[in-house]
């Protein structure tokens, strides 16, 4: 095989250092509970070095079936096990048949006990050896973690090399409040199919941390699930469903579920694809989660493609530069090798990769096609365009183009996730989030068609809520998402975008007329105009949902319009699908610490969680309820730390 040379101004791209490691072999296996025999997932596989040698982290984290796959040097023997709630171990490592690894769960009074010993150890640190540590990271303030526990006043997230490195970026959030549905009585959002939030916290938690706040954004946490809603049956690219009963963390509330189903095309349907895979190949990609991941990750997405379709390759660092010009989907061996021969190094100029994959997009554009640039990134960019706000502007830009995007997020301890989402919400795009190869395989193969075919794009809802019905009412997440009433008739104004087989799920929690609630805020009268009288023609109806779409290529909306009846079902007769959103919602509640929570706990949320999980054939919602638990877990910890501290 000829090797091919790229001179790109990205010599280092293509170049491995004297010192760089050669992964030679492939170690897998199970890890279970070593007295029930249940999987574990979420357990860190790590390389362990020789002594006296030093190298960069290799791990893995066990996926929800407790499977692992950990590629590692040759002179690696052992490789280390370690979750939260278990005795870390170290095994050595059988190449010829997958390892079978049992953990011993601790006792909660000996991980309390543990945690109370590395806190004295932490305050027995003398002052001179805070000083010396400092100096290490010049004008830093120590704070953060040692041992896995907060300190206050110090930060070392700034020492390179370092697990305590940690410049992580999250947009803030302020959760929507109880509005009168008197005095507004409009709800309008654009949908939001975006999964990325819940599988970061999943790495946080598995990592034995619980996330930043904003971190948590509860509709992609919802969304990350999918619910056995109808397809369509008229013309309209989704159908609109709705269900209604008691909040169960407040029997006098109610708790609405409006849910979106997008039609699902046939793979060998779809439209011809022109992908342009935009990779991050800069200096903060070498990382075995990173770089390597999204090198595995974009071959399973190249063994879905046809000989119709076809992809180009454009990578960046402190230039942007084409690999690959756009080859038929059939070639997948040539493209594997182009994505094989990417190495990492260098500073990061993200805004001239998205100019130049936009370009080679539009140069071999297909009319009817999908055309769609996926960008796979930590979001760290350096140099060029890098602010969030100079990042918006040239995403709009582009996706008057004709030209989606799918922008896929790696890595952890200088990820940016507020850039990332800033460039999938403004691009006419979609988010994930890929922290293991089991994500990519979701987003990328199991849900292909919704990750990279639109059927509808601009989707927003409406929502009318009828004043005699509804006291007030509040929008479970969404709170990036809102819009104002005008701009729901404003073709003009973006909105999300719904692909094939997608489903889009809201919640709405309820104040009943008649119901005293501490979260009712009155307002005074007005002084030039009366309080119009409220319209008793709405009868039974709680509310009125109205959506507008646009096809992919159109650039007017249509109209969707539905009246919705009260409906009293208690929560014991609701869908089990219901009963599990209203769990997720509840979890990212709790993850917030939201003044929202009213009577909820992580057992009521498992509980909640339990009578909803349905069939689960992949395990996603058996993986959500470990989640929970070992959140429930972490909380208490927190809240002992938080005492010993205070």
């Amino acid at each position: 095989m000829k090797k091919i040379i790229f001179t790109l101004h990205l010599l280092l791209i293509m170049s491995i250092g004297a010192n760089a490691l050669t992964f030679n072999k492939v170690v897998t296996g199970i890890v279970k509970d070593s007295k029930t025999k249940a999987i574990l997932a979420g357990v860190r596989v790590a390389a362990v070095p020789p002594p006296h040698v030093r190298m960069k982290m290799i791990s893995a984290i066990t996926d929800s079936k407790g499977k692992f796959s950990l590629s590692v040097p040759d002179f690696i023997t052992t490789i280390s096990f370690d979750r939260k709630g278990y005795a870390a171990q170290q095994v050595a490592i059988t190449i010829s048949k997958p390892m079978i690894v049992s953990l011993v769960a601790q006792k909660e009074e000996q991980m309390v006990a543990l945690k109370l010993e590395q806190v004295n150890s932490v305050m027995r640190i003398e002052a001179k050896d805070l000083h010396e540590m400092s100096g290490m990271a010049t004008n830093q303030v120590l704070k953060g973690k040692v041992a896995g526990l907060s300190i206050r006043g110090y930060n070392f997230n700034k020492v390179e090399g370092s697990q305590m490195y940690n410049t992580e970026s999250y947009t803030g959030i302020t959760e929507n409040r109880f509005l009168t549905a008197k005095q507004n009585p409009l709800s309008t959002f654009g949908i939001d199919v975006d999964a990325a939030s819940y599988s970061n916290i999943r790495r946080y938690v598995n990592n034995g941390n619980l996330p930043p706040v904003d971190a948590v954004r509860i509709e992609e946490m919802v969304n990350y699930f999918t619910y056995q809603y109808p397809q369509p049956k008229s013309n309209d690219p989704f159908s609109v469903n709705t269900e209604i009963s008691k909040a169960p963390w407040n029997q006098q509330h109610k708790l609405v579920r409006i849910g979106l189903q997008g039609r699902k095309v046939a793979v060998e349907n779809l439209p011809s694809s022109n992908l342009v895979f935009l990779i991050d190949v800069s200096g903060s990609m070498n990382q075995a989660n990173k770089l390597p991941l999204v090198k595995s990750s974009m071959k399973l997405l190249v063994d879905q493609l046809r000989e119709k379709d076809k992809v180009a390759i454009v990578v960046y660092a402190g230039a942007a530069g084409l690999v690959l010009p756009a080859t038929s989907g059939d070639k997948k061996q040539t493209i594997k090798n182009a994505l094989d021969a990417l190495e990492s190094g260098g500073s990061t100029a993200g805004g001239e990769g998205i100019k130049l994959a936009y370009k080679i997009a539009l140069e071999n554009f297909v009319k009817g096609g999908n055309n769609r640039v996926i960008l796979a990134s930590d979001g760290d960019f350096n140099i060029g365009v890098s602010s969030d706000g100079e990042m918006q502007r040239l995403i709009e830009e582009k996706r008057e183009s004709g030209v989606f995007l799918t922008v896929l997020g790696y890595g952890m301890g200088n990820y940016k996730d507020s850039k990332m989402e800033t460039i999938a919400n403004k691009g006419n795009g979609n988010y994930a989030y890929i922290d293991n190869l089991t994500e990519a395989r979701k987003v990328l193969v199991n849900e292909f068609g919704g990750t990279l075919f639109t059927i509808a794009k601009d989707v927003k809802l409406q929502i009318e809520f009828n004043p005699t019905k509804v006291q007030s009412y509040r929008l479970i997440g969404y709170e990036n998402r809102l819009l104002n009433k005008e701009d729901f008739n404003n073709d003009k104004k973006d909105a999300g975008d719904l692909g094939s087989g997608h489903t889009v799920t809201a919640l709405y929690e309820i104040i009943p007329t008649g119901v005293k609630s501490k979260f009712n805020e009155s307002v005074d009268d007005l002084k030039y105009q009366s309080n119009a009288a409220i319209s008793k023609s709405g009868g039974d109806e709680l509310f009125t949902v109205k959506l507008r779409y646009k096809q992919p290529d159109h650039g007017s909306s249509k109209l969707i319009e539905k009246a919705v009846k009260d409906s009293n079902t208690d929560w014991e007769n609701t869908s089990g699908d219901f009963r599990f959103a209203a769990s997720v919602a509840a979890y990212g509640m709790l993850l917030r610490n939201s003044e929202f929570l009213q009577d909820t706990s992580y057992d009521k949320v498992i509980a909640w969680a339990k009578s909803g999980l349905g069939q689960d054939e992949e395990g996603y919602r058996n993986e959500f309820l470990q989640l929970v638990k070992t959140s429930a877990l972490l909380s208490k910890e927190k809240m002992a730390t938080k005492v010993i501290a205070d």
